[in-house]
């Protein structure tokens, strides 16, 4: 269950075949995304288990399960703001139900990353994943 704008990355990843191009994409994708305000870098916004600094802000549209999850996320290490990008394409717009429902290291593995992530790294995104599916799960309540 991935978003267009999921399988739109899924398929760039396809077309390059080296890793480090991929890596570069990923930064690519990070350095698009609008820096978040200064406001929003407080310890409630801030995810624990990551080597960088990251920040995730939920904006959620409704309520109960058919509520719709956005998310603005920023980090101050340039591949980990990229993996945010990922994560908005993987789960921004969906319902929060939905969001409970992805199987997020699963999709993410078809990108490679399990295998190119230091240890640091897939832990940190393991956390940015559970942090985005508690306020998902929260919410459908």
């Amino acid at each position: 269950m991935a978003t267009e704008a999921f399988e739109d990355i899924a398929e760039t990843f396809e077309f390059l075949e080296d890793w480090e191009d991929r890596y570069r994409h990923v930064i690519d994708m990070g350095k698009a995304m609008p820096p978040l305000e200064d406001a929003f870098r407080v310890p409630a916004t801030k995810v624990d288990g990551c080597a960088s600094q990251v920040w995730l802000v939920p904006e959620i549209k409704g309520d109960g399960p058919s509520a719709v999850f956005t998310f603005r996320g920023d980090s101050d290490a340039m591949i980990v703001k990229g993996l945010i990008a990922v994560l908005h394409a993987l789960y921004n717009d969906l319902t929060v139900r939905d969001v409970t429902q992805v199987d997020a290291l699963a999709e993410l593995g078809r990108l490679g990353l399990n295998d190119h992530l230091s240890a640091q790294r897939s832990n940190g995104l393991r956390a940015m994943i559970e942090r985005i599916r508690s306020i998902a799960a929260t919410t459908a309540r």
